[in-house]
């Protein structure tokens, strides 16, 4: 069931409860042994957070979300509406991170499930909310794809995972955006470090913003903010 009010809950970061552009450059990392010894999040703090749904505009919550024991599920159709009537965006059912910044250190911090046949869809993203005429309206993306058993995809570009389907994993996305620093971490391993796209009001949306194909799902436990 989901919760009786869940277009709004505080929650503390450890709670386990609480989801074509301007060029730019990826670089897919690899760890050292004694990089693998620390863990991401040393040195940061875990820091209260709220967040909104979005879900198609003609169907109720519930229709596409569930919370239970912890784990928030999300699904969306492709032949679902967008989130507002009349709106050009493509189907969704999305957390929307209330917590908006400019400068500072920030860190989305999630285990994630990707089922079998989700193609397509966007699972976690920095959304720059308020950017610059004719700059892009994402910084990142993770993409889940159906090939290799579930491929992990940094926008539609560099691999970073694959058989990610029907797994539990870790992802943290971490952003400088004083020095405009993106890493990504796979079970705390540093798995790509990339740069934003530019000055910018953001924030963190996790879920399923499908542009592919199908039935897509993402669920998420241990969803954790991190700032410093």
């Amino acid at each position: 069931m989901p919760p009786s009010n869940p277009s709004r809950r505080t929650v503390l970061a450890a709670g386990g409860l609480l989801a074509g552009g301007a060029a730019w450059a990826m670089t897919p990392s690899t760890s050292s042994a004694a990089a693998s010894s620390a863990s991401p999040t040393d040195g940061w703090n875990k820091t209260a957070f709220t967040y909104g749904m979005q879900k198609p505009w003609n169907l109720d919550l519930g229709d596409r979300y569930s919370n239970s024991g912890g784990v928030h599920r999300m699904w969306v159709y492709d032949s679902d509406e967008p989130m507002s009537q009349g709106s050009s965006t493509d189907p969704r059912t999305e957390m929307r991170w209330r917590q908006e910044y400019t400068s500072g250190q920030h860190m989305w911090d999630a285990d994630v499930y990707l089922p079998s046949g989700t193609n397509g869809a966007t699972f976690v993203q920095i959304l720059r909310v308020i950017h610059p005429s004719g700059t892009p309206a994402t910084d990142f993306m993770l993409n889940a794809y159906s090939a290799s058993g579930g491929t992990v995809r940094a926008y539609d570009s560099t691999v970073l995972r694959t058989n990610a389907y029907n797994t539990w994993f870790n992802v943290k996305l971490e952003h400088n955006a004083s020095s405009r620093s993106v890493k990504v971490y796979f079970d705390d391993e540093l798995v790509l470090t990339t740069q934003d796209r530019g000055p910018a009001t953001r924030h963190f949306k996790n879920g399923v913003y499908h542009h592919g194909s199908g039935r897509a799902e993402a669920r998420f436990r241990n969803l954790t903010y991190w700032t410093r």
